[in-house]
Formats: structure tokens, sequence, C-alpha cells
């Protein structure tokens, strides 16, 4: 009986990377069977930024050998979450899931919507910034692993910690003084959904609504197939960057409100589309607003007022 032709893929592939493991995780995109013919990779760490209770969490199903650390792990404090934690946080943090500059890492989110996809590219984003330089997402996370029909356990995997000393890069980093700077000179890219970008909303820690100087909205979700967590192709990635007029490169900012979608536009940008100079404002117009910065559409006093009603009777 002939083999199926994706069990044959997946068997050239597992020779491959038998061959050459170190670069097993040389794409910034895996689906899922090519993650797959990863698992046996005993140097591969597979992050599982989920929550760990839940029918969606960790502990109700992860893939075999993912280590658990929950998104809120690599974020600020609630009152600016998207700031950068200190290095020895991230330190720590990484330590304990056993990688060092030399580990490839999956990292791989739950997959019910495109701001799912947000955290795990902040998350590679974080690693890349501290010098990790093998990493990828598992486009469309555990729905489209689960879809595939892959293997799911609740086994726990024990790692050695290691030694790692984590060191923030500044050529991936935009701080306030550099975002500063770079109004009027260099493209800043606003991630969130319109209503943000024109000021007619804002984030709750944020001081006011509104948007850097200058700024374009590119929301964040364009990179999607539509409905889905799951990016498209690199070439229709390409199509859809020269269709919101940033398929061209030069040196870039791409914020949000706090770090977290800007992450995805960065993603695509940097690492799929290969464009250099491109950086991530991590505190975003929460940073920004609460440092009484100059911003574009902001609404007038009377409007702001009444959109604190709004927000006050939302949340009682």
């Amino acid at each position: 009986m002939t083999a199926p032709r994706h069990w044959i893929a997946r068997g050239l592939a597992a020779l491959l990377l038998a061959s050459a493991p170190l670069l097993a995780l040389a794409q910034p995109l895996l689906s899922p069977a090519e993650l797959a013919v990863r698992l046996a990779d005993p140097q591969l760490r597979i992050i599982d930024i989920r929550p760990r209770e839940g029918a969606a969490g960790y502990d109700g199903g992860h893939l075999p050998g993912a280590l658990s650390a929950p998104y809120e792990r690599w974020r600020g404090p609630d009152e600016n979450p998207g700031a950068l934690p200190d290095s020895g946080q991230i330190s720590a943090l990484v330590r304990s899931l056993g990688i060092d500059a030399t580990t490839p890492v999956a990292v791989v989110y739950e997959g019910g919507d495109a701001t799912e996809f947000g955290a795990a590219a902040r998350v590679y984003w974080t690693l890349k910034a501290v010098g990790l330089p093998q990493l990828s997402i598992l486009n469309g996370g555990m729905k489209a692993w689960r879809g595939a029909g892959e293997p799911v356990t609740t086994q726990l995997r024990p790692v050695a910690p290691t030694t790692y000393a984590a060191q923030w890069d500044p050529r991936l980093i935009a701080t306030q003084e550099e975002v500063a700077q770079a109004i009027g000179r260099q493209r800043l890219i606003d991630a969130r959904p319109a209503p943000f970008f024109r000021g007619e909303t804002k984030h709750p820690a944020a001081r006011a609504p509104g948007t850097l100087v200058g700024a374009k909205n590119v929301e964040h979700d364009v990179w999607f197939i539509r409905g889905s967590a799951t990016m498209q192709s690199s070439v229709e990635l390409r199509r859809i960057a020269q269709q919101q007029g940033i398929g061209q490169a030069q040196p870039t900012v791409s914020f949000c409100n706090t770090g977290h979608w800007a992450a995805t536009n960065w993603f695509v940008l940097s690492e799929v589309l290969g464009q250099p100079d491109v950086k991530l404002y991590p505190e975003s117009m929460v940073g920004w607003s609460r440092a009484e910065r100059p911003m574009d559409h902001v609404p007038s006093r009377l409007q702001q007022f009444w959109m604190q009603l709004k927000e006050a009777a939302v949340s009682m």
C-alpha cells in the first residue's frame, strides 16, 4: 500500500530536522504539520502562553512537551501593561523554561481570534529582544493544532533550568524619547481598531484617547484569514502590506495601546516580510498619554467627559 503523501512529506521533514536540528525553527510561522515533525527534537521548547485553567487552558490539554508560561508573566503592571518587565524577571522566566541562546522555541496560543495571535507575537518579540534567535509561532494556535488531528496531552515535561541572562536589545525597542524623535521622520503605525485611532474610545489605563502625531492606522487583524487566528501566506501578506501602503521598507515604529496588537504588525513587517529597522513601542498609547505627550485626534474635554460617563456605565 502506498503511504499517504502527507506522511511521506512528514518523514522527509523529520530527516531534515535530524540533520540540522538547530535550524529547525528558522521560519517565523509554523503550520501544525511543520511543528509536529519537530516534536522529537529534545532541544525544542514549546511555550504555551494560555492560562493554566479552563477548557481552553494548558491543564485541559496541550502539545506534547509544551511548557506553561501564561501571557501575563511576560507583561508589565496593570497600570501600564505594555511596560517591559525588568531583565531579572525575564531572565528568571526564560531560565525556568530551560531556554538559552541555542534553544529553538515555538510559541503556542489558543487561536480563537487575531487578538490572541497578538499575545504570541508579543512573547515572540520579547524573546527576540532578549537575545534569543530561533523562534517561531504556531500559526492558528491550539485551534489549528486540534483541527489538524495532531496529538494533545495533559502530561507535564520537566526541564532543567539554564543560566541565561537576558539583556534587552535596543535595536528592537522604541523608547518614548525615540518615538518623540521619530514623529515626522519615520513611519508610525497604529495597530488598533479604527475607533481607538480616531479618538472615539481609549484603553482604561490611558489618560486620554488619540494617537501619535502623524501615525497611519493599519489594524492588526488585516493579516489573517477572515474570522480566524491563522495568518495568511507570505505572498498574501506582502500583497496586503502593499495595499496598506507599508510594503516598502523604511524605519518604522509599531504601536497600539499596550504593545499587544502592535506586536502583530511588527511580526509581519520584520519577521515575515523581512523589513529592516522595525521597532515596537512597548508601552504604546497608555505610556504615551500618561506622559502627556502631544497627540492627534484628541477629543474635546466635553467629548472626553461623555466618554468617561459611558465607560463608567459599562463597568457598573
